[in-house]
């Protein structure tokens, strides 16, 4: 048997190959956008892909099944009750889908565990079919190490939350735990996705392990498993909606080799005037420097493709401007959140020494700096962009927490006229937050330097002082 993890981390999203060593018959699970790495891990053992199998309609990525299925006439496989306008083949509860010889070869069995979506499939994988109990579980977002798939997330199907959760509960109880605690987990995410709230920064486990030290698979009744995982979660990003959507349609193949227009400073700034986002992805200090007018900063440092997604509008055109290398790479990323609507480039940012009126310099404060704004400036509004749980533990005076993922559609709690100065827990998001505010009109917006930890440090300062 071949078993092969191939983890993304700026997604935290975990996609696999499992082959047989003697068929040489191969299936992807939940493959990511840019296959290359799937066709030459293929090529290296002489594996045919032949299925490709997604666990359930994501809501945080476009999967490539689109495209691998073009580059190996490979059949694409979901649930029976998928509700995706594609064509699929549809995958029965308890079918078992044959790598290589009927009696000896691989097998992966497909169990429904609704609950995460409705649709929701873990995969067991035997190395022989006549084994009695699989080798390994591929999870999808049912079951992460730490935690459980989200029950509230877009494609219940009008189910709530907590009948979502239900279902998530004898899923767990009936079709996993049952399983000897020596069969290995690998999981569809790990540490920093949305998908959870609470997830290992470990990529495999064991059922064993997750049976005593995840808190969603301790002894419970139902009702203390529902509240248990609906508790504490936060609103999911905007742009979940959106990939949703396009997740159900279906997608077009992404060729990231298909050309995109070289733009000046003045075209860039002219996409901004009529409508597009004008995305910045060199670091928040660079940025901070010096920028085109209009233009939003999400380095390629942090979560990328998530945060810029969350700036992203339906539709919205997408100019990139940084390095040439940065804007290759950002304009990957983005195809892996499903922005494929790039439309330009701007990567002279040299020209900005001769075209002054058409750059910017971002307002940034100290830690001591914004403690003088909040005694001074009147009207001033603070907007923490952190995540709800990092805001409970602590912010600034006076802050109203707006989180990144969803600032874009909280623009209207907010006054233009008025300044406002944003934090975050260290910088990153701050910027991101500070320039889109910026490109949506308002006037006198700043950021908190070092964010939320340096605002820590110069109180417990001042309080020794």
């Amino acid at each position: 048997m071949i078993l092969r993890q191939f983890y993304l981390g700026c997604l935290s999203q975990a996609s696999y190959l499992v082959a047989d060593e003697r068929s040489r018959r191969a299936v992807v699970v939940d493959p990511r956008r840019d296959v290359e790495e799937y066709l030459v891990a293929a090529g290296e053992r002489g594996l045919s892909i032949e299925l490709v199998v997604l666990t359930h309609v994501h809501a945080d990525f476009v999967p490539g099944h689109t495209e691998l299925a073009e580059r190996t006439g490979a059949e694409i496989a979901m649930s029976e009750v998928a509700p995706v306008d594609f064509p699929v083949r549809r995958l029965r509860d308890n079918e078992v889908i044959h790598l290589g010889d009927p009696e000896t070869g691989v097998t992966i069995q497909v169990l429904a565990t609704p609950g995460h979506t409705p649709e929701s499939v873990t995969l067991a994988v035997r190395e022989q079919a006549s084994d009695a109990a699989p080798v390994a579980l591929l999870t999808g977002d049912t079951l992460f190490l730490g935690d459980v798939g989200r029950p509230d997330l877009l494609g219940a199907a009008g189910r709530t939350p907590e009948e979502m959760a239900r279902e998530l509960y004898r899923s767990l109880r009936e079709r996993i735990l049952p399983l000897p605690d020596e069969v290995m987990v690998y999981p569809g995410h790990g540490a920093g996705s949305a998908c959870g709230k609470a997830l290992s920064s470990a990529t495999s486990s064991t059922l064993g392990e997750q049976r005593t030290g995840n808190y969603a698979l301790a002894q419970m009744t139902e009702d203390a498993f529902v509240t248990a995982v609906t508790e504490g979660l936060g609103e999911p990003p905007a742009y979940f909606a959106q990939e949703v959507a396009v997740n159900r349609a279906g997608h077009a193949s992404f060729d990231p080799s298909a050309p995109v227009a070289t733009m000046s400073a003045a075209q860039a700034v002219a996409a901004h005037h009529e409508g597009a986002l004008v995305l910045d992805v060199r670091d928040d200090q660079m940025y901070s420097a010096g920028h085109l007018l209009g233009s939003v900063n999400v380095g390629l440092s942090g979560r990328f493709a998530e945060f810029a997604a969350a700036m992203h509008a339906p539709g919205q055109s997408v100019v990139l401007v940084g390095s040439p290398a940065e804007v290759g790479e950002a304009r990957l990323r983005l195809a892996r959140v499903g922005v494929d609507s790039v439309v330009g480039t701007f990567t002279g940012l040299h020209e900005l020494v001769t075209r002054p009126e058409l750059a910017g310099t971002q307002s940034r404060l100290t830690a001591p700096q914004a403690a003088a704004a909040l005694e001074r400036v009147d009207g001033l509004q603070v907007v923490d962009v952190r995540g709800p749980g990092e805001f409970a533990g602590g912010a600034l005076p006076g802050a109203v927490n707006l989180p990144l993922p969803r600032l874009r559609e909280s623009l209207a709690s907010l006054d233009p006229s008025r300044p406002v100065l944003v934090n975050c827990a260290g910088g990153y998001r701050s910027s991101a937050a500070a320039s889109m505010l910026r490109s949506k009109g308002f006037t006198d917006v700043s950021d908190l330097i070092g964010g939320y930890q340096a605002w820590q440090r110069d109180r417990a300062d001042s309080a020794v002082g």
